[in-house]
């Protein structure tokens, strides 16, 4: 194998990596937006607001704990905002988006 082929075989691993991230954090924001109506129920205290919407800034926000074409620091915090979102709805009572999807 060529010293060409392997370099062409590392651009395409990652590239693939890459995509991989950019779709996982895409999923994660849509489902971030769909947890957000539980914002719009009246239980759901002020913390679970700061949650979503320091995700979000965070998400579009150039500075980041890892450069911008890895995105594994921005997809451990769309995930905890989602953890605090679905835990703010259960101390307040309010069904969450996974119990809608399976019930």
């Amino acid at each position: 194998m060529g010293g060409n082929t392997k370099v062409w075989l590392l651009v395409a691993f990652v590239a693939v990596v890459a995509a991989v991230m950019v779709v996982v954090a895409v999923r994660l924001c849509v489902q971030l937006v769909r947890t957000r109506r539980l914002l719009t129920d009246a239980g759901v205290p002020a913390q679970g607001k700061l949650a979503f919407w320091a995700a979000i800034v965070y998400l579009v926000c150039p500075v980041d704990l890892l450069p911008d074409p890895i995105l594994i620091d921005d997809i451990a915090f769309l995930l905890l905002a989602l953890r605090s979102l679905d835990k703010a709805a259960a101390r307040a009572g309010i069904r969450t988006l996974t119990e809608r999807e399976s019930g």
